[in-house]
């Protein structure tokens, strides 16, 4: 009995080592959370390799030409939006979408779609389609092995997604508009009661980076020195807005200010860059 014991406490201790054995994914997945505009776009896709196989080929094995493909490997590729984007004119509500695209010699169509479940060619529907594009081809001379999107060349209200795999690049531009809406909320919060120096610097930044009106972007910035004196950062952004007004003299001066400031605070970046 007891042999019998001690056989069956063996046997579960295989099983259980058994089943504890771990191997990495063929086609790992990967999850891409981007701030983008006033909101996120969050990416999820996996990531196939190549391994020797033919790929956007007529027939190949891998990918092949002019076939619907979920843009990854496994389950289906999505993209979801919290704020309102713009692609090829079409205006997206915030929510999640599948991505998927049809592969061709020299250029791909790309589709946003509101199924996100497509993982093969039979499932896709078209009248489920958002959005399609059509994207030119690019050769890129290092090889990717595995397959790879990313969000490149982010701005306030442009960004791409860019898809690349064996020496294949596709890029899909995004847009969004947050500029009025910015303006908006700079506009009521220096019409409150009380407003701060930190209001002020952010109005100065929104009037001078993305509104370009120099004018109020001073008065806003200004009115922040007056309040905090010792924010050496602040006068350098007065030295900006008075360079863009084409007052070089007020400009030196703000830029010596932040740097006498920024000196005494022991801050060597902002000394450096006045």
């Amino acid at each position: 009995m007891k042999k019998i014991a001690l056989f069956a406490f063996a046997l579960y201790t295989v099983c259980s080592v058994s089943a504890q054995i771990k191997m990495p994914a063929p086609s790992p997945s990967q999850n891409i959370s981007q701030d983008f505009g006033l909101g996120k776009i969050e990416l999820s896709y996996s990531r196939p390799s190549i391994k020797g196989r033919k790929i956007f080929k007529e027939g190949s094995e891998l990918v092949p030409l002019n076939n619907v493909w979920r843009t990854g490997a496994n389950g289906a590729t999505t993209l979801k939006f919290t704020d309102e984007v713009v692609i090829n004119g079409v205006t997206i509500a915030p929510g999640k979408y599948g991505l998927l695209s049809i592969p061709g010699s020299t250029n791909w169509t790309l589709i946003i779609t509101k199924d996100t479940t497509v993982t093969s060619p039979a499932a896709y529907k078209q009248e489920n389609d958002i959005v399609r594009i059509v994207a030119t081809t690019t050769k890129m001379k290092q090889k990717v092995e595995t397959f790879t999107m990313q969000f490149a060349n982010i701005q306030p209200e442009s960004c791409e997604l860019h898809l690349m795999w064996d020496k294949t690049a596709i890029s899909l531009p995004i847009t969004t508009k947050i500029i009025d809406r910015v303006r908006t909320q700079t506009e009521n919060a220096l019409a409150a009661e009380k407003v701060s120096g930190n209001t002020y610097y952010a109005a100065a930044n929104f009037y001078y980076e993305y509104d370009k009106n120099y004018n109020k972007a001073l008065t806003c910035v200004t009115k922040a020195i007056e309040i905090n004196p010792k924010f050496f950062w602040m006068y350098l952004l007065k030295a900006k807005i008075e360079k863009a007004l084409g007052d070089k003299v007020a400009a030196k001066q703000s830029a010596e200010k932040c740097k006498e400031i920024a000196g005494q605070q022991n801050n060597t970046d902002y000394v450096r860059m006045n």
